[in-house]
């Protein structure tokens, strides 16, 4: 499908096993309405006209993706992850071609509740800025920096703090080039934003939803499983 934004790809880093979820499957497995985070999060993303295509990094030894929807769908490709996060997108990354797919994003498997809206205005600034960006939401709470001991060291300015949410969206070769270096140079990198800040790229912040929620903890399934439920409800209305 030929659009106004362009075709691209995003990177799924899903090669994780979710520990603090204390399910007896990786996160990215447990089911909302019958059907695994992971598939709701891929199909939300291919659903977006601008969304040709997904690379999803998996573990070596998954067992479950198999038995997914996604196993099947020609738009996803699978590469095996690594032990961290950054490891599984840098494979993800190293599949492309870079001179055909300039720009790619990467999103969390875990935050299938990404709104449409907020992709197209991602991929609308990155590319309008000819700079990357990431979605992100401002700090509403008063925020305290402790000390190592627990107690309350000062209150932050949160006037200019946000919350990094996912997709974050590059070039592709600048941000392979950054986190390949960032990794040689055992520079901690949490995220895709941190690996580009290290090398004096700029990145954008645009204000996404809040409801664009990571699955990390138990109570955070029903949370989401909440979120999808009004945003099908919003979308048909929209509908009407």
């Amino acid at each position: 499908m030929n659009n106004s934004l362009g075709q691209y790809t995003v990177v799924v880093p899903a090669a994780g096993v979710g520990k603090r979820m204390r399910a007896s499957c990786p996160k990215q497995y447990l089911t909302i309405n019958d059907k695994t985070i992971l598939e709701h999060t891929v199909q939300r993303l291919l659903n977006h006209e601008a969304i040709c295509h997904v690379v999803i990094a998996l573990g070596e030894f998954d067992e479950y993706f198999p038995t997914t929807s996604l196993a099947n769908n020609n738009n996803v490709t699978r590469v095996v992850g690594g032990k961290e996060r950054v490891d599984s997108v840098l494979a993800g990354l190293k599949i492309l071609n870079t001179e055909q797919e300039q720009w790619v994003l990467v999103h969390d498997a875990a935050r299938p509740c990404v709104q449409h809206k907020d992709l197209t205005e991602l991929i609308t600034y990155c590319v309008e800025n000819n700079h990357g960006g990431i979605l992100a939401a401002p700090v509403r709470d008063t925020m305290k920096q402790a000390t190592s001991t627990g107690i309350i060291d000062k209150t932050l300015d949160r006037s200019q703090m946000w919350h990094a949410l996912t997709p974050q969206m590059y070039k592709t070769a600048e941000l392979t080039s950054a986190i390949g270096d960032a990794l040689a140079k055992d520079i901690i990198i949490t995220d895709e934003s941190s690996a580009m800040e290290a090398f004096g790229y700029a990145s954008g912040l645009v204000n996404g939803s809040s409801d664009n929620i990571k699955i990390t903890q138990p109570e955070d399934l029903c949370l989401a499983e909440f979120i999808l439920q009004q945003q099908e409800k919003e979308f048909h209305l929209e509908a009407l």
